[in-house]
């Protein structure tokens, strides 16, 4: 079964609609809290998702460098991925996830806590 991803809402409704659409399980956090998910701590998001399974996909690498936003990833043995550049376009979002998507299968597959930045050329671990 291939794996299922939450999307942090910074990273938009086109861009789940664009992986969706590419055949990607994806879930947004603004679908799962009020407001857009405007009001939801980096921890309370990352938490939901990864407690159903799904590894978070972010454009804030910052997370996995702050104690209380990996406490979840370590507690679930999660899987996160960021956008190593927070400036691309949504187009250029989605081109590059898809084009890592067998890497990025296999990091799910292999488990963490573990964070990975999705850069242009490859998948790289970051953290731990």
């Amino acid at each position: 079964m291939p794996p299922e991803f939450f999307l942090d809402r910074g990273l938009g409704r086109r861009l789940a609609e664009e992986l969706t659409g590419l055949g990607w399980i994806v879930h947004r956090a603004a679908a799962h809290f009020p407001d857009d998910a405007q009001h939801v701590a980096d921890e309370d998001w990352l938490d939901y998702g990864l407690a159903r399974g799904w590894s978070p996909l972010c454009k804030d690498g910052r997370i996995k460098g702050r104690d209380t936003e990996r406490a979840p990833l370590e507690t679930y043995g999660g899987v996160l991925f960021y956008l190593d550049n927070q400036r691309l376009r949504v187009d250029d979002m989605v081109a590059r996830f898809e084009q890592h998507r067998q890497a990025i299968h296999q990091a799910v597959a292999r488990g963490g806590p573990r964070a990975y930045a999705v850069g242009a050329q490859r998948l790289r671990a970051t953290w731990p």
